[in-house]
C-alpha cells in the first residue's frame, strides 16, 4: 500500500548543505552520531548549529526493534579511543550540553556502562562544567552497570518507554515493567541526577494509555519527558498509524505539567535529544 502524504506540519526540509562542516569534524576523530543513524528530521537544523548527538559503541545494534533505523548486525568490539575522541569534538563544537547514547549492545557483560563512563569521565577531564547528558538501553537491568551509570557523573539520564504496553511489540527484547524499574533505579541509586525519558505518538496509542504511561513514570520519579511523531525510516518497519496533529501533542504538554512534570517537549519533530539543553533549564 502506498504512504499516506505527510501533512504540513510535518515537511520539515532536509538540507544536506548544512552538514558538511559536521560531517568533516566528525569524520575527523571517526565519531557516530544518531542523527545520521536514525536518519534524524532535526539533523539539518541540528548540524547547522553545530550540535548533535554523539553515538558511542558502534552503530549495530544487537536488537531489530520495528520501528528503528539502527541495523541489527554483529557490533563490533568497543574502540578504546572513541572516549578522548568524542571529548575532543565536544571542546571543539564548544559545547555546553552533551547528549551521548547508543545502540542496544547485549553483547558486552555490562552493555557498555563502562565505556559510557569512561565518555563521560573524557568530557568532564576537560571541563567539568559541561552537562552530560546519557541516553541509555535498558541494560537487561543489570544492576551493576546502572549504579556505574548512575555514577558516572553525567546530570541527566535518559531510558525510553517509546511507547503504551499495549504496543511494545515493536521494541523486540523490551519490557515496559523492567524499563519502568531501570528508571526508578537510577534515582535510587543516585537521587541527585535527573531522569528523562521519551515516547512516539502515531502507532495507534490511545490518549487515555499515553496518560496512564505519564502517571507510571512520575511514580518513579521521572520528572522530564519528550514527545515525537514517529515516522516509519522505511517500508520494512512498522507502519505509521496516524500523523498526529499538533494540538494533541500540545494536550499531552499541558496535562503532563499539571500533573507533575519539570519539563515535556512535545511537537510532531521533537526526539528525545532534540533541544536537550532545555530540560534542566526547568530544574
Amino acid at each position: 500500500m502506498p504512504r499516506a502524504p505527510k501533512p504540513e506540519w510535518l515537511r520539515k526540509k532536509i538540507t544536506p548543505s548544512a552538514h558538511k562542516e559536521m560531517i568533516t569534524l566528525l569524520g575527523e576523530g571517526d565519531i557516530h552520531t544518531i542523527c545520521q543513524e536514525a536518519m534524524c528530521p532535526n539533523i539539518s537544523e541540528c548540524f547547522g548549529q553545530r550540535v548533535a548527538t554523539f553515538m558511542i559503541l558502534g552503530v549495530h545494534c544487537t536488537r531489530a526493534c520495528s520501528f528503528c533505523a539502527v541495523s541489527r548486525e554483529k557490533p563490533m568490539p568497543p574502540n578504546p579511543l572513541e572516549p578522548e575522541n568524542i571529548a575532543q569534538a565536544v571542546s571543539k563544537l564548544g559545547l555546553k550540553h552533551v547528549v551521548i547514547t547508543a545502540p542496544t549492545r547485549d553483547d558486552l557483560s555490562d552493555g557498555g556502562a563502562e565505556h559510557f563512563c569512561q565518555t563521560v569521565c573524557s568530557i568532564k577531564a576537560l571541563d567539568s562544567s559541561i552537562v552530560v547528558e546519557l541516553l541509555i538501553s535498558d541494560l537487561q537491568e543489570n544492576d551493576s552497570a546502572l549504579k556505574q551509570i548512575a555514577m558516572s557523573g553525567a546530570e541527566i539520564i535518559g531510558h525510553n518507554l517509546e511507547t503504551v504496553p499495549r504496543l511494545y511489540s515493536i521494541r523486540r527484547g523490551a519490557k515496559y515493567e523492567r524499563s519502568l524499574r531501570v528508571l526508578e533505579k537510577l534515582l535510587v541509586l543516585n537521587p541527585l541526577c535527573a531522569t528523562k525519558s521519551g515516547i512516539m505518538l502515531g502507532l495507534g496509542e490511545k490518549n487515555d494509555e499515553v496518560l496512564q504511561l505519564m502517571e507510571e513514570l512520575l511514580k518513579v520519579g521521572c520528572l522530564y519527558l519528550s514527545i515525537g511523531q514517529y515516522l516509519s525510516p522505511s517500508f520494512k518497519h512498522t507502519s505509521v498509524v496516524e500523523y498526529v496533529e499538533p494540538k494533541r501533542f500540545e494536550f499531552f504538554a499541558k496535562k503532563g505539567l499539571e500533573m507533575g512534570f519539570k519539563h515535556i517537549k512535545s511537537s510532531p519533530y521533537t526526539r528525545s535529544s532534540y533541544m536537550a539543553h532545555e530540560y534542566l533549564e526547568r530544574r
